[in-house]
């Protein structure tokens, strides 16, 4: 059984390990303070703007999605969103997992009037340009850019 909820202080161990199984072709080199990852989760709990989903079965953090809202003052002052970190542990890909939690997402975002929401993906895998394609999104009408720092 699936529960969608916002992450917790006491969910970071879980999400860390996530992320580096996703991460594993560039995994971080360097150590990671969990305390910060506890900080960082504890905040994003008690903000409306900053949304960070996970999916579990059981006790177990198997998906996660990140809605970040941003406040705007184009488009009448309607918020807009961007979605990032869209991570499903490959054991439980193709239950539709991710796609609950997208669906939460936008959710949030039509609830706080958000105009649009915002995904870029490094993939090229038609998988993953599939299950976006899926989820609502279209990759043909705007053009991203991004530059590292």
């Amino acid at each position: 059984m699936l529960t969608v909820r916002k992450a917790k202080r006491q969910d970071a161990e879980q999400l860390r390990e996530l992320y580096f199984h996703h991460l594993t072709a560039f995994p971080p080199a360097e150590k990671q303070d969990m305390k910060k990852w506890e900080s960082m989760i504890q905040s994003f709990e008690e903000n409306l703007f900053y949304h960070l989903l996970v999916g579990e079965i059981g006790h177990k953090i198997v998906s996660s999605v990140t809605l970040v809202i941003i406040p705007n003052l184009t488009h009448n002052c309607r918020p807009y969103a961007v979605i990032e970190n869209v991570v499903t542990h490959c054991d439980f890909r193709g239950n539709h997992i991710a796609t609950t939690l997208m669906a939460h997402a936008s959710e949030i975002a039509r609830q706080a009037d958000c105009y649009k929401i915002m995904l870029l993906t490094g993939s090229k895998k038609e998988s993953t340009l599939h299950f976006y394609e899926n989820c609502g999104f279209d990759q043909h009408i705007k053009t991203a850019f991004l530059k590292k720092i």
